[in-house]
């Protein structure tokens, strides 16, 4: 027995558990078409807490001209005073990430992304791979 669109039309709209309708239907009778197929998917909007701003509320609109710094973290290390003082040209400092590893996009001192380094036309730059949840970067701000 197959489900007709008209079936499959208000189990959708009755909000009907999946996990029932797993249950209740053999092998046979589950649907084959790919219309048909019900997945979850996460909350792509800004967060619902009434305290966060969305880069899209005119109250921001006043901070769109600030100037921030912007850096790129390649990686950390210590080091003793004796050794700084030692450095000189052709010297090697070694970090702590792999050349694999994505680097940390800082905006104002605050990790916003992580990217990998490109080159574009004879110029170092940034690809980014990962932005950090926009509410985790809001909520950043405000402290």
């Amino acid at each position: 027995m197959s489900m007709t669109q008209e079936e499959i039309d208000a189990l959708i709209s009755s909000g009907a558990d999946e996990s029932q309708d797993d249950t209740k239907l053999d092998s046979e009778q589950k649907p084959k078409s790919a219309d048909t197929i019900q997945g979850e998917f996460p909350n792509l909007g800004f967060s619902s807490d009434p305290n966060l701003l969305s880069p899209l509320d005119p109250k921001m609109e006043l901070l769109y001209d600030l100037q921030l710094p912007v850096s790129i973290e390649l990686g950390r290390t210590n080091m003793l005073i004796r050794d700084i003082l030692r450095l000189g040209r052709g010297s090697v400092v070694e970090f702590d990430k792999l050349v694999s590893e994505p680097v940390d996009v800082l905006i104002n001192g605050k990790k916003v992304a992580e990217g990998e380094v490109v080159v574009v036309d004879k110029h170092f730059g940034i690809r980014i791979t990962t932005l950090i949840d926009p509410s985790d970067r809001l909520k950043g701000i405000k402290k």
